[in-house]
């Protein structure tokens, strides 16, 4: 069994207000969410329910759609806020788990792994100005995705064809009809795909994806292609809202350029950032040293290989599926892989700080770079 990370609550050092409490890396549960169009086969990232995994025995039977990472009741499963919901830990620690940079008290990043067994609805998401007008509480979404595995005949939607209008969207989404009308394309695995607000977009069937976003689950479903929801009736559509926010002018953003690096441990990719959120991928073929940031909480989220994440304070095993926090004063770290690692790496970006500059220093011409950085 592996030794779980020093449990220090009752330490007197920890009652100072001056030190903080949580410095240790942090394992979150993961919280599944049936779906009509899932699957009940959710390998190889969960190739089965984990006693970790909160949610998980309810859903034996069900098709799982999405896998939460960092969803709201998600729950810290280690440290001095073991226990809490990451809602209830965001509430009561702040910044001393979100890092100087986020002023909430909310976390900051939705993240969730996605498997397909048939086409998703057509979507489109409000930008930020919009949601507060229209949707009052919420924030707008901005999204990405990152395409895991992917069928020979998978397919995604994206943007309007050239020279559909508004107009003819109305009634084609009545109909169920308004694939013809969008972009088709065949994902790749590893594909990167950047969804500003305003993009008309569907995922097919055949996909195993990450996908992480503004803390927000607002979306204006456009067409469900006319059939049942899991209660049986037709799931609701927002045409008014959905209108009002496409953007018939936006291009797909996909299949972006990959800019991957040599380090000590393996590699390192940087995939691409925006100012809601940044991604990479890390794969670990030797024991990595880290340092968390003062200003930011990172989360991890291992695809593939098993070993160990450590501090000073002690050490938990990972596995594919298991996600972790590095709260900002976590500082040094390490990832000892028994098997090889593939993680990902996510977090609020300073653009210029944590990508820019970093892809210069390797020697990257500044137009590339742009191909990545969303601002």
């Amino acid at each position: 069994m592996p030794r779980r990370l020093l449990d220090t609550r009752h330490s007197s050092l920890r009652f100072s207000l001056n030190m903080p409490t949580l410095t240790s890396p942090i394992q979150l549960s993961n919280i599944y969410k049936p779906k009509i169009w899932g699957r009940r086969d959710l390998a190889p990232l969960f190739s089965a329910p984990h006693s970790t995994d909160e949610t998980a025995g309810h859903f034996a039977n069900k098709r799982i759609g999405e896998v939460w990472v960092t969803d709201a009741v998600s729950r810290l499963l280690n440290g001095p806020a073991a226990g809490m919901t990451l809602a209830e830990a965001s509430e009561k620690y702040g910044p001393e788990l979100h890092g100087s940079s986020w002023p909430g008290r909310h976390f900051p990043l939705l993240a969730k792994y996605i498997f397909t067994s048939d086409w998703l609805s057509v979507q489109v998401h409000p930008d930020d100005a919009y949601a507060a007008i229209h949707d009052p509480g919420n924030v707008g979404k901005c999204e990405m995705w990152y395409f895991i595995k992917a069928d020979p005949d998978a397919a995604i939607l994206l943007g309007l064809k050239p020279g559909v209008t508004k107009e003819q969207l109305l009634q084609v989404f009545k109909d169920g009809t308004s694939r013809d009308f969008l972009r088709s394309f065949r994902p790749q695995p590893e594909e990167a795909v950047f969804l500003p607000p305003g993009i008309v977009h569907a995922l097919g069937p055949g996909l195993l994806l990450f996908e992480v976003e503004e803390n927000s689950d607002l979306t204006y479903r456009l067409d469900d292609f006319g059939r049942p929801g899991l209660d049986g009736k037709p799931r609701p559509l927002h045409l008014e809202k959905g209108l009002d926010v496409i953007r018939p002018d936006l291009p797909p953003q996909r299949d972006l350029l990959r800019i991957e690096c040599t380090e000590e441990y393996g590699t390192h990719r940087f995939i691409l950032a925006s100012r809601y959120f940044a991604l990479e991928e890390m794969c670990l073929y030797h024991t990595g040293t880290f340092n968390s940031s003062p200003e930011r909480v990172e989360v991890l989220s291992i695809l593939e290989g098993k070993g160990r994440i450590e501090n000073e304070e002690g050490w938990m095993a990972y596995q594919p599926g298991s996600t972790w926090l590095i709260p900002p004063a976590a500082h040094v770290y390490r990832l000892a892989p028994r098997i090889d690692t593939r993680l990902l790496k996510f977090y609020v970006p300073d653009l210029e700080r944590d990508f820019r500059e970093p892809l210069k220093r390797r020697g990257i011409p500044p137009e590339k770079i742009r191909q990545i950085v969303f601002e």
